[in-house]
């Protein structure tokens, strides 16, 4: 498991929390290794339920859609063999911690990775953005996207060019050679103010 390889993957779900009944109903996902994409996982599932008219709206995805979907359960047996012991990193990680490590639990599987936050991460590193939602950052720095929002698999892959775009902007801008997914998650945790003492000091310490 190199520090260089991560999983990126993003869920829509039938509502906001698991600890309420809700249940994933897409995954997307990429792997990414050496700063490139270099696989994808993405499917539909069938929660066995219905889902509501504004998530059907939000989403575009339908009920007739999932009816045919494999269920939950297969699904997430596939992506845990996917994701197999990589880190993780999602765009407002803790939803999708919530999502991943519940749907998991039902199929007596666990994760080993840890997460990391890139919205945490943005704010720190794009302090200047206008926010730090995924579709405002990808604009705001003309990252590549196929303009499809709220469908799992483009979302995956755009929080994926932005988690590439961080590591790069921290090599660039802030003299570190060595930026280990360790050293994302303690940064996305440092208070604001304090972030640029934090990356100097690393910088020294990594002997510039």
């Amino acid at each position: 498991m190199g520090n260089c390889s991560v999983v990126v993957l993003d869920f829509e779900t039938t509502g906001l929390s698991p600890h309420y009944g809700d249940r994933a109903i897409e995954i997307g996902a990429v792997l990414i290794s050496d700063n490139e994409i270099v696989d994808r996982f993405q499917s539909l599932m069938n929660p066995g339920m219905r889902i509501s008219s504004f998530i059907e709206d939000y989403t575009g995805i339908t009920n007739k859609m999932l009816s045919t979907a494999p269920p939950v359960d297969e699904v997430m047996a596939d992506f845990h063999s996917f994701m197999d012991q990589h880190h993780l990193v999602a765009h407002n990680a803790g939803f999708d911690c919530r999502f991943l490590d519940a749907e998991l639990d039902r199929i007596r599987r666990k994760r080993v990775g840890e997460f990391a936050c890139s919205m945490l991460l943005s704010r720190r590193i794009y302090p200047e953005a206008p926010n730090h939602k995924l579709e405002t950052l990808v604009r705001y720095k003309k990252l590549k996207t196929t303009g499809v929002h709220h469908r799992a698999l483009a979302d995956a892959e755009m929080t994926g060019h932005l988690w590439i775009e961080i590591l790069n902007n921290l090599k660039e801008s802030f003299d570190l050679r060595d930026v280990s997914f360790d050293f994302m998650r303690r940064l996305s945790k440092v208070p604001k103010a304090k972030v640029p003492l934090f990356l100097k000091k690393a910088a020294e310490e990594q002997g510039y």
